[in-house]
């Protein structure tokens, strides 16, 4: 999309995420309680190729998923080329992000997974303090929101956006590969943040023994990482302009 890879499904066994921050998306929505193969309520802000919630299906059968994506051809080729397994509780709606959440009854999800890029940015009405708002209002006591936050080294975007987020859902954590942490290169980076005390435990086990060299910051770690950023107003800024696409690396 937007001359950027953008997803990658495989049919014949869902559980194979081949994108880095896909994998870490998964890595948390693993770990969070019911356990697997307890369904989840999950509403997904972005679907492209649909990899997350078939991942979701998978794992967790029968959960009741709602899919926020506003490019109706996009889902309809989708559907054709790569179809849905049967007897899924995938809904997919033709609105986007902000739209859809406003329209989504208070605590009515477990996880809120935003994953939406336009021009291969995330788009800056995704990451402000309303959007962020909405979230906690759809999510159920102790539900999650994640998002894939895609940055420049150094992280500056990616720690104004926790910075936006913990004002309304304030335990957070970052998850992303040691790469992406040490600012050494452009990246995606997973926040994950609740009212409720995360599942760190699981989670400090679960990315250490990740296929890739992943690393999770929480409390003081993330303190650090994030000093100085100041919180975004009701909107926010997009995120920053991505390489080219022929130097990115598909791990």
């Amino acid at each position: 999309m937007d001359g950027s890879p953008q997803s990658h499904v495989q049919p014949d066994d869902p559980t194979v995420l081949v994108f880095e921050y896909v994998q870490h998306l998964a890595l948390v929505l693993d770990a969070l309680a019911p356990a697997p193969p307890a369904p989840l309520t999950v509403t997904h802000v972005g679907g492209a190729g649909l990899t997350l919630p078939r991942y979701v299906e998978a794992t967790r059968p029968g959960s009741p998923q709602i899919v926020l994506e506003p490019d109706a051809e996009l889902t309809a080729l989708v559907r054709e080329q790569v179809p849905l397994p049967r007897r899924h509780r995938i809904r997919v709606r033709p609105v986007d992000g902000r739209t859809g959440v406003a329209g989504l009854r208070d605590a009515s999800a477990g996880v809120v997974v935003t994953d939406a890029y336009a021009g291969g940015r995330v788009p800056a009405e995704l990451v402000g303090t309303a959007y962020a708002t909405q979230l906690a209002r759809v999510l159920e006591p102790g539900g999650v929101a994640l998002w894939n936050l895609a940055d420049e080294p150094g992280l500056r975007w990616v720690s104004r956006v926790v910075a936006t987020v913990r004002q309304v859902l304030p335990e957070v954590a970052v998850v992303a590969t040691h790469e992406v942490l040490k600012r050494r290169r452009f990246g995606n980076a997973v926040l994950a943040a609740s009212r409720a005390p995360l599942p760190l435990e699981r989670l400090r086990r679960d990315v250490a023994r990740a296929s890739l060299p992943t690393g999770l910051r929480v409390g003081d770690e993330l303190e650090r990482l994030c000093a100085g950023a100041k919180p975004f107003g009701d909107d926010g800024t997009r995120s920053p302009e991505p390489p080219d696409a022929s130097g990115w690396r598909v791990v």
